[in-house]
């Protein structure tokens, strides 16, 4: 059933859910899930949201930690508009019901601070300012978010719902601008059938493409979906070689890369090698709590040297019930599989975490698409630069969502005015295609890709490497794409199609910068150049290949 609506929001994550209830006041919203609402990468975020509350801290402290974790590719203003317009949207989830650890009066990690919020801290940040709920921060926005949302009375929530392609003027009749978005083409994956979402503004909001790796941290819907249909619909991608690998997942055939918080190494954990030894502070002088790139390059030399299949993560010598009590999702999680974490080592391993490029936004959330916006993990706002400092991502998420909403309503108001007639835009065309049963083939290919970024495009690169990963991604994105020509859309063949655009991004990115620069290490080039020439964004885009199509051939 096609639909209409005044904004569209694919994905519902942080980004997205905030960007709808903000949206929900000025209009009619539809948002789209591919699973069930709550399933998202913010569920999976056991950290916090780093936010200057405390009065030892500073906007300029924040701001300092986050442009030096950057390693100079942060944008400062983007950064300024993070830290300082961070405080209000903590404001607001507390509003919305969102239950965050508070801070004992005599706790060591006491700050006084005007919600007397207990405030963790993790690596690369001077003080302590990581509002959390204790190990299941993610899951605690989420449902306080989502409880919000499902009190609005004008916002449709489509789950198991999957975005094909992005609507814009290669598809609409007359269409003034081929570069405008207006909806989006959805599959609903239960009754396999395909209609358009046609709305004044669009909302990209689909999370990141950690499932572009053979082992990650994230949920199975992270598959780089809103970069690689942006991408497609002729925006600017920047930045997609700096993925962030997060230093410490749980080792466990069974345990499908749990994370094991940075806050653990906040609080007082420690790394060791197999000999018992700590190793952290020969590669850094902050040793366990050093910026990520350079924790997760260590854990990989040292798993190197030892030849072993990952490190030791060692929180033993810390008090047992303070352990259990500000950690009871890792301490039961980890005695699942027979680990009891106040008296073990907890065997850990690097997984892709993070996506820090993805569709080029400026400090609003454009995207260069005419009333097409991206948020979160999705877009790159210019904050994180070349590494994430840890917990920025959920307070990005929700500052720039905010924006994009207060900046899409002149645009709403023009769109209202002037908008397109649904009837223009075309129904799917998926004639000559057939249901064909090679899943298995998929499947294959699959993890042919994962492999190769893994094997190849993982933390520690080289020329020869990404070139060997980008012969083969060549020839497995020809095979997809002459599959997905031929093939009754399923959301396993759109999500690979995805996975393979954004693995050829992330490896023509990785190309691109001849140096090595926080989350990117090449052996080529093992050195940050300094020179003001490196110091910019890589920016890929496929404007000049942009088709005209109306269903299953575009093929950009």
């Amino acid at each position: 059933m096609n639909r209409a609506c005044d904004f569209l929001v694919i994905g519902s994550g942080i980004a997205g859910v905030s960007f709808a209830i903000n949206a929900a006041r000025h209009g009619s919203v539809v948002m789209i899930t591919k699973k069930q609402d709550s399933d998202s990468n913010t569920n999976y975020a056991q950290g916090g949201i780093a936010c200057v509350l405390g009065d030892d801290d500073s906007f300029e402290s924040h701001i300092n930690d986050t442009v030096v974790g950057g390693a100079g590719l942060c944008d400062v203003n983007a950064v300024k508009i993070l830290v300082e317009e961070g405080p209000p949207r903590i404001r607001e989830l507390l509003d919305y019901g969102a239950q965050f650890s508070v801070s004992e009066t005599d706790g060591a990690n006491a700050s006084p601070n005007p919600y007397n919020l207990h405030l963790g801290r993790e690596g690369g940040h001077s003080v302590n300012r990581i509002v959390h709920a204790k190990d299941l921060t993610g899951r605690e926005i989420e449902t306080a978010l989502l409880k919000k949302l499902r009190e609005l009375d004008n916002v449709t929530i489509l789950e198991n719902h999957c975005a094909v392609e992005l609507i814009t003027g290669h598809h609409v009749k007359n269409a003034p601008n081929q570069y405008e978005c207006f909806g989006a083409y959805v599959l609903d994956s239960v009754n396999r059938k395909i209609s358009h979402v046609s709305a004044k503004i669009t909302c990209l909001a689909s999370g990141g493409a950690g499932r572009v790796y053979l082992h990650s941290t994230n949920p199975a819907i992270a598959t780089g979906d809103g970069v690689a249909m942006a991408y497609r619909a002729g925006a600017k991608i920047a930045n997609m070689e700096f993925i962030q690998f997060h230093p410490t997942t749980l080792f466990h055939e069974k345990a499908n890369s749990f994370l094991i918080s940075e806050a653990l190494r906040g609080y007082g954990a420690v790394l060791r090698g197999a000999d018992g030894r700590e190793f952290m502070q020969k590669y850094h002088p902050q040793g366990a709590l050093a910026p990520r790139d350079i924790v997760a390059r260590a854990i990989d030399n040292e798993m190197k040297i030892s030849g072993l299949p990952c490190v030791y993560l060692d929180v033993a010598h810390k008090d047992r019930q303070a352990t259990i009590d500000q950690f009871p999702n890792i301490y039961n999680r980890c005695l699942e599989f027979g680990i009891d974490i106040t008296k073990d080592p907890i065997p850990v391993v690097p997984a892709a975490h993070y996506m820090c490029g993805g569709v080029l936004v400026d400090y609003y959330g454009n995207t260069g698409i005419e009333n097409l916006y991206a948020c979160g993990e999705t877009a790159c706002t210019g904050v994180h630069g070349a590494n994430r400092l840890a917990s920025n991502s959920l307070l990005e998420a929700l500052v720039f969502s905010y924006r994009a909403v207060n900046d899409s309503l002149k645009r709403l108001d023009k769109c209202r005015g002037a908008g397109i007639d649904t009837s223009d835009i075309p129904d799917w065309d998926d004639k000559g295609t057939h249901d064909i049963e090679e899943w298995v083939l998929l499947s294959h290919n699959l993890m042919e890709i994962q492999s190769a970024m893994w094997n190849y495009v993982g933390i520690v690169r080289s020329g020869l490497r990404l070139n060997r990963a980008l012969r083969r991604i060549n020839f497995l994105e020809k095979e997809i794409e002459d599959f997905y020509k031929r093939a009754k859309i399923t959301p396993q063949l759109l999500e690979l199609r995805n996975i393979v655009t954004t693995a050829k991004l992330i490896i023509v990115s990785a190309l691109k910068r001849k140096e090595s620069r926080g989350l990117h290490y090449t052996t080529d080039y093992p050195h940050q150049n300094d020179k003001k020439s490196f110091r910019k964004n890589t920016v890929v885009s496929n404007r000049r290949k942009a088709v005209k199509s109306t269903g299953q051939m575009l093929c950009l």
